[in-house]
Order: C-alpha cells, then sequence, then structure tokens
C-alpha cells in the first residue's frame, strides 16, 4: 500500500534522485544543471509550514513528490501558491500523482490559500491530465518560453480554485 506522508530531512536523497533524474532526461522541469545534496537539503528545508513538501511512499521507498511553493514575492500573491509534482518514472501511470496532487489540494485547503498554479511543460501529457482530473482548468499557455535538449518547451499554465472566501 501507497502512503502520502509530510516529508522528512532524511528524504532529501530520494526526492533528488527523483527530481535530478527529470532534470537529465525529460522536460518536467526546466532546471539543466542536477541538484546537489546540500542543494536539495536546503530546498527541502525551506518548504515547511504552510508551503509543504509531501512523498509517496511504497515498502518504505519515496516514489514520488509533490509541494506548494510561493508564487510570487509581491504581498498580494500570498493566498497564491505554485504545485510541483514527480513521480519515479518506474511508478508513473499508476494513479501515484493523482493522490499526491488531491493531497497537496487537501494541505493547501488546510492552510488557507485560494488558488493553486501549475505550470505544466506542455510535452507533459501525463502531468496534464492528472491535474485536469484533479480539478485544474488550462488558463494559458505561454509559447516556446523554455529551451531543453535543443528544442522550445512550452508552459501550460493551469489553475484550481481552493478556497472561495
Amino acid at each position: 500500500p501507497m502512503e502520502i506522508r509530510i516529508a522528512q530531512i532524511r528524504d532529501s536523497e530520494a526526492i533528488r534522485d527523483i527530481y535530478n533524474n527529470e532534470v537529465s532526461s525529460g522536460t518536467a522541469t526546466f532546471d539543466l544543471t542536477p541538484r546537489t545534496a546540500d542543494e536539495q537539503r536546503e530546498w527541502l528545508s525551506e518548504r515547511s509550514g504552510a508551503h509543504v513538501v509531501l512523498v509517496a511512499e511504497i515498502n518504505e521507498e519515496v516514489v514520488g513528490f509533490a509541494s506548494l511553493s510561493r508564487y510570487q514575492k509581491r504581498p498580494a500573491y500570498n493566498t497564491t501558491v505554485e504545485d510541483s509534482l514527480y513521480v519515479h518514472p518506474d511508478h508513473q501511470g499508476k494513479g501515484i500523482g493523482l493522490a499526491m496532487l488531491t493531497a497537496l489540494i487537501e494541505k493547501a485547503s488546510e492552510h488557507g490559500f485560494h488558488t493553486i498554479i501549475a505550470r505544466i511543460s506542455g510535452e507533459s501529457a501525463g502531468s496534464i491530465a492528472t491535474h485536469e482530473r484533479a480539478g485544474f482548468e488550462e488558463v494559458g499557455r505561454e509559447k516556446q518560453t523554455g529551451r531543453k535538449f535543443g528544442r522550445w518547451l512550452d508552459v501550460v499554465v493551469m489553475q484550481r480554485f481552493i478556497n472561495s472566501s
């Protein structure tokens, strides 16, 4: 069975492995340089409280992670967050992403956020579909805003409202 829980510093290396695989071989992130162990621990340490990181674990192995991050630094954006969602390639297509995203939406609601923004590579059809199943809708497309592996990449902007007050 899968468990979704708050990430702990001991999960840093597993998160880094999943993320760096996408840096070196995928387009879910536009990062071009793999994270070091220190950078990953710092990233995880910066995300606590309302800006949470969740991990999905199967048989005590971290198979995915999801996070809420500050959307923009200006104070008027404080009730908006951006999500990130990564599943290890060996575990994709099994509903893990949707389960983590659903748990992340619950955390966003608990923490009083109004809306979640997802910025997804146009090539990430699985992530776009997962976000749609979780109630996100496409609100825009940034054309050719990233360049990776010698090609231009679009960013699909999706949004889901949480609290209406």
